[in-house]
């Protein structure tokens, strides 16, 4: 099994912290979801752990062995990203023919039926691509090398909806084809929740989830009714938003409910990873208790 490691990785611009001590483990054939903000730290987590940019400490590893100078284990992994690193007059073809050369493979048979279906021109000039097919080539990229991680920092950038339907059907095809570690990081939560296995939510820095999906969404519960028999049944619960609409009130519950009595005034159900997100990196308008929680 391959494993790619984040050992207490941080790091500052200026006096701008924007990773703190960040400690992940990435397992061979997942789809991760790296979830945050704008100015997170999402972009910068992934140059680090491709060598592009340098972390002030921690380290990061490929089976024990750090990455950075490390070709071999560098060559495992491929970051897409809005960052371009082909020249503007470089043809497509060239592109895929040296990223072939360097990567030591190119899965052709796959990257014709892509550029068929997302209508590419190969033998256009890279500088002339509009921000949708910059992505779309990209992408075509991360998905036909032969790496063990592929990392794709905002993959649908410029993508119309058709697109990026079309991108995310592909993916998953891809990786039925070939399993391989996806980490998929995006603010677009609600397109990708259906895809990932794990995820992870990075807030001003700092790892604030990373669980597998499944037991996240378990501990999410939706708690509506009367807002004195919510109040009631919700007591000592780790409450993390609510929303009020005249008498009826929902509290958006994160964790275990215990053995406590549902009165048959309340309904429960399970909410989605978009409103937990809100939730968590403290966004969302409703949520006062929590934003209350969060100042004390």
């Amino acid at each position: 099994m391959t494993v790619l490691e984040v050992s207490h990785i941080s790091k500052a611009f200026g006096s701008k912290r924007v990773l703190s001590d960040i400690n992940l483990t990435f397992e061979d054939n997942k789809i991760y979801g790296l979830l945050g903000r704008n100015g997170a730290g999402k972009s910068t987590l992934l140059s680090i752990m491709t060598n592009r940019n340098f972390a002030d400490s921690g380290q990061i590893k490929i089976d024990s062995e750090d990455v950075s100078d490390n070709d071999s284990k560098l060559g495992l992994m491929y970051l897409m990203s809005e960052v371009n690193l082909y020249a503007n007059g470089w043809k497509l073809t060239q592109i895929i023919k040296d990223s072939e050369s360097l990567y030591g493979g190119f899965d052709h048979e796959l990257a014709n039926r892509l550029i068929k279906e997302f209508g590419l021109d190969v033998n256009q000039k890279f500088g002339k691509l509009s921000t949708g097919y910059n992505s779309i080539f990209k992408l075509i990229l991360a998905l036909c090398l032969p790496v063990k991680f592929v990392l794709l920092d905002e993959p649908v950038l410029g993508l119309d909806a058709n697109h990026r339907e079309l991108f995310y059907s592909e993916l998953i095809q891809s990786y039925a084809d070939n399993p391989r570690t996806f980490i998929v990081s995006t603010h677009l939560i609600e397109e990708v929740a259906n895809i990932i296995s794990d995820v992870i939510v990075l807030d001003q820095g700092r790892v604030i989830l990373n669980q597998p999906v499944e037991d996240v969404l378990a501990k999410t519960h939706s708690v509506v009714g009367p807002q004195k028999d919510v109040d009631q049944y919700t007591k000592g619960l780790n409450v993390i938003g609510h929303d009020t609409m005249g008498n009826i009130r929902a509290d958006y519950v994160y964790g275990d409910l215990d053995d406590r009595v549902l009165p048959d005034t309340i309904q429960l159900s399970n909410f989605d990873l978009q409103k937990l997100f809100i939730f968590l990196t403290n966004q969302y308008e409703g949520s006062a208790q929590h934003e209350d929680q969060q100042g004390h």
